[in-house]
């Protein structure tokens, strides 16, 4: 007989799990009494749905209690490692209106046709990175070259650390290409480099630091890049 599931194994099994679902990989986050609460709460807002056919009152459930699952990862804002009290690190050369102005992204786009195929793998499934999360937390990033006048339909996103539904169907979610063209349009920005950036921000973070973070740092000002726009993931 296979032994009893336990709550905390439930709770587990949907980060990475037998019930993987990323939207909802923060129950492992909760304690058992606060994954008791999430359940009681979600279940009296789908009751609700049922009669008046809103579905908000779950969505914000699962939003408040997601909230509280990854607010137990900050810790005391005063011991964050990457702090800094001498902010902003570089200050504008120029006002935003007259500056050349690149996105760089850790949300996993890519355009078609130019994958940049992780782990030597042709056409990685969105499964499949998931999968391989482990792998990704150990390998350097690969940064991807996106044309800021491709259509969308060429558009690609694949990460194993989010759920990439919603920026996969608008991708101005993480990878605002259109909001900064407008930007550019109506004056706000001077211009736009060539290609916006993207990387999988579930990456080795010793190795964007000391390499990869650095290195893209100067790709950037050799095309001329006043300010750039990060957006993480």
């Amino acid at each position: 007989m296979d032994k009893p599931e336990s709550i905390e194994d439930l709770r587990r099994s949907f980060s990475y799990g037998s019930r993987s679902n990323l939207n909802f990989k923060f129950l492992k986050d909760l304690s058992d009494e606060e994954f008791g609460h999430f359940l009681e709460q979600l279940l009296a807002a789908v009751d609700s749905s049922m009669d008046d056919g809103d579905a908000t009152g779950a969505i914000d459930v699962a939003f408040r209690w997601q909230v509280q699952g990854y607010s137990g990862h900050l810790g005391d804002p005063a011991e964050f490692r990457h702090r800094h009290d001498d902010v902003p690190l570089a200050t504008m050369s120029k006002p935003l209106n007259e500056s050349r102005v690149a996105l760089i992204t850790s949300s996993g786009h890519f355009i078609d046709g130019d994958d940049p195929q992780p782990f030597g793998e042709p056409s990685m499934s969105q499964q499949e990175a998931e999968d391989r999360i482990q792998e990704f937390l150990r390998e350097a990033p690969t940064l991807s070259a996106i044309p800021f006048d491709a259509p969308s339909e060429q558009l690609r996103v694949r990460h194993g650390g989010y759920p990439v539904r919603a920026a996969a169907t608008d991708h101005q979610v993480a990878l605002p290409i259109g909001h900064l063209q407008a930007l550019r349009d109506e004056g706000i920005i001077g211009d736009l480099v060539p290609d916006a950036y993207s990387f999988v921000g579930a990456a080795s973070q010793l190795r964007i630091q000391r390499d990869a973070g650095p290195a893209w740092a100067e790709q950037l000002k050799d095309i001329g890049t006043d300010v750039a726009l990060f957006v993480p993931v």
